[in-house]
């Protein structure tokens, strides 16, 4: 290892490679997230330190392979030619070895200074698949370690691999030949690209860049046509691909084809069946959890466990927070003489009873992300994934689209991101407009104050039907899009089960409090300063500054700029739905965060000890038809601005605009036949 300041790790791996674990144990947990330059998706960095040397680790997103065909393997790919990394270490799954393989070549192409971390070898050798480590390395001409990430096996000499290979020079690996035509049309490319552009070849690797342009890869294209001279280059090689074209049909395809045929060579060398695979647990499970129907309620049923675990586990917790935040310290706030009446009144009735509220379901947050960290650990979420696949092809979408909804229910913006993986133009509009009603855990809190305040003995269940609500909705609309707006097939989808593994309670945990990390910052920031603005708005009126106390006196209340906003709309838009004029307010400042609706309503209806479910359920503001229809409503209309302002960023005004109002029509016709349903019934 040479010695330079600030080395910089990549790890690279397909998904359900153990990529993610591998990450977390070089890391630690000293990780962080930000956004790749220029664009929204994000991405995670850690630092690792070896012999008091630090290592900056940036983990990849998990794909396949290097193609221009979606923005993460663009992404992955130039990072690795682009940003340099001083080493790459791409994580393959012992289990499935041909299709990890493959995205090993790519980034050999690229030539970049590579290690391979074979994982899963446990779970291999489980299935009778022995891999000869060594063998592969030999045949790849790279170091390959076997590793267990779950276990730490094998990871302490990936460590001492990391320091020893870290920072060395990079090498030329012609591991595919691509046969006599394609290999002596390589070469003529690399000779024009560098007697037409040298600036590029001393940039990436020319056999690389001569590849791609003979694959007609788009985005290599652009960064040539970017140089002067480009133009030239990419005349000259349209010229080559026809005369190639009239001994191979489909160039891409043949190229794939030699790349797979030199994965499969290497494969019969280095894996060795010492039994043959018997009937595994994973196959077991499946037979019952993948099953075309038996599979539909068992995922029902999981989803409910999840939920009624996360509602048992944290209410005493919730109660407690109430009492501590809603009651105690709000109480002793106001009693501190010191303070001005119009400071206590803002830090006890805006600040606590706002930001406090909210903050208090935390528990609740924190013990449903535990549950889903273990469903995802497990390899079940990918089965559910699975499962709605098949649903999916009947509206019009892909099974890629599942995953931005999966990811919808944490929060919606990352779940708009995360459309940009879709190949498909059509496809991926529809996905990004109907994954704001993937409902997201900003919404969770306000499901649990209605639930306990209305439905107590059966809230679980009556939150559980908003995630049903919400993916009914999201298909239908899709299926509306596709029909109507965003016509043409839907692109094919492959999807990879991973085998059933135990899950590692310090995994487990850091995904918990990784996602819980991220509600309390926006409890602490976005939530903090909407609170402010609506105490404000509560205390001043027409007539000026109605007092410190106006948030205690209805009277004064009625009078203050959020009474009268809230009467407007209640006594209006909102009047078919016997909605009371500070639900209608909370609703309104609900468009900056729908954390917010539930800080407003506490800040509205001036709760004390007992909390704002039980102060809802006292006052009577709901009944159970209102109460169902204002979650309905909550489902559906607007997410937050900063979701808009995603989309808006992804695909234009125009489809932002069509976003807020779809959403808005519908949530407000959804909520109305609610009501209308109630009366019919005869049980508002």
């Amino acid at each position: 290892m040479s010695k330079k300041e600030g080395y910089i790790v990549a790890l690279a791996g397909v998904p359900n490679s153990g990529k993610s674990s591998i990450f977390n144990k070089l890391t630690g947990g000293r990780a962080w997230v930000g956004n790749w330059p220029g664009v929204t998706i994000e991405k995670k960095i850690g630092t690792m330190r070896i012999n008091s040397i630090e290592i900056e680790v940036v983990d990849l997103p998990g794909i396949y392979g290097l193609t221009a065909y979606s923005l993460d393997e663009i992404i992955a790919r130039n990072f690795i030619v682009e940003e340099n990394p001083d080493l790459v270490i791409v994580v393959v799954n012992a289990t499935n070895l041909e299709r990890s393989l493959y995205l090993a070549l790519s980034i050999l192409e690229l030539e970049a200074n590579t290690i391979v971390a074979l994982n899963m070898v446990d779970l291999a050798e489980e299935q009778g698949i022995v891999i000869d480590h060594e063998k592969l390395s030999e045949l790849l001409g790279i170091p390959v370690i076997p590793t267990v990430a779950v276990t730490g096996s094998g990871l302490k000499k990936l460590r001492e691999l990391i320091l020893e290979y870290v920072g060395r020079s990079k090498g030329r690996t012609n591991i595919v030949d691509y046969g006599y035509d394609l290999e002596r049309a390589i070469r003529d490319v690399e000779k024009i690209l560098q007697e037409n552009v040298p600036e590029i070849i001393r940039k990436y690797p020319s056999r690389w860049i001569s590849i791609k342009l003979l694959e007609w890869d788009e985005d290599v294209i652009r960064k040539v046509k970017s140089y002067a001279g480009g133009n030239e280059v990419i005349r000259k090689v349209e010229k080559i691909r026809a005369e190639l074209q009239n001994k191979i049909d489909d160039l891409e395809l043949f190229m794939t084809e030699r790349r797979y045929q030199t994965i499969l060579n290497i494969v019969k060398e280095v894996i060795k069946q010492t039994k043959a695979k018997g009937v595994t647990w994973t196959d077991l499970l499946d037979s019952i959890l993948t099953h075309r129907f038996l599979g539909i309620f068992s995922a029902i049923a999981v989803l409910y466990m999840l939920f009624r675990f996360a509602f048992e586990i944290s209410t005493p917790f919730v109660d407690l927070f109430s009492i501590l935040i809603n009651g105690y310290l709000h109480n002793r706030i106001l009693g501190l003489k010191f303070l001005p009446s119009w400071l206590a009144s803002l830090l006890a009735d805006g600040v606590t009873n706002g930001v406090g509220t909210v903050v208090s379901f935390l528990p609740l947050i924190m013990m449903f992300f535990l549950g889903l960290a273990f469903l995802e650990d497990v390899g079940y979420m990918t089965r559910i994934a699975y499962l709605v696949d098949k649903l999916f092809s009947k509206f019009g979408l892909s099974g890629k689209t599942v995953i931005p909804l999966v990811i919808g229910f944490g929060c919606n913006v990352p779940a708009v991101m995360a459309t940009r993986t879709i190949e498909d133009e059509n496809e991926r509009k529809t996905a990004a407009l109907i994954a704001p009603l993937a409902t997201c855990s900003a919404r969770l809190p306000v499901y649990m104050v209605i639930a306990y305040a209305v439905f107590r003995q059966v809230a679980g269940a009556v939150v559980l039907s908003m995630y049903i609500w919400s993916v009914a909705l999201a298909l239908l609309v899709a299926l509306a899009l596709r029909k109507l707006v965003f016509k043409g097939p839907s692109a094919g989808f492959v999807m990879e089960m991973p085998p059933y593994i135990m899950p590692r309670s310090d995994i487990i945990g850091m995904k918990m409090w990784e996602r819980s990390k991220r509600f309390l910052y926006k409890a602490g920031s976005v939530i903090l300063i909407g609170v402010i603005f609506i105490w404000l708005l509560s205390v001043t009126g027409p007539s000026g500054f109605l007092g410190a106390n106006a948030l205690s006196s209805p009277r004064l209340l009625e009078h203050s700029w959020t009474g009268l906003l809230g009467k407007a709309f209640s006594e209006t838009i909102f009047r078919p739905l016997n909605w009371d004029w500070r639900i209608s307010v909370a609703l309104i400042f609900g468009f900056i965060a729908k954390e917010i609706v539930v800080g407003t309503m506490a800040i509205l209806y001036g709760i004390g000890e007992s909390g704002l479910p039980a102060a809802l359920a006292k006052l009577h503001a709901f009944t159970p038809v209102t109460g169902y229809a204002f979650m309905i409503f909550v489902l559906i209309y607007v997410p937050c601005i900063a979701t808009i302002a995603t989309i808006r960023s992804e695909m234009g005004s125009k489809y932002a605009v069509m976003a807020v109002a779809y959403e808005l029509i519908l949530a407000y016709t959804l909520a109305l036949a609610v009501i209308s349903f109630g009366h019919l019934l005869g049980v508002m």
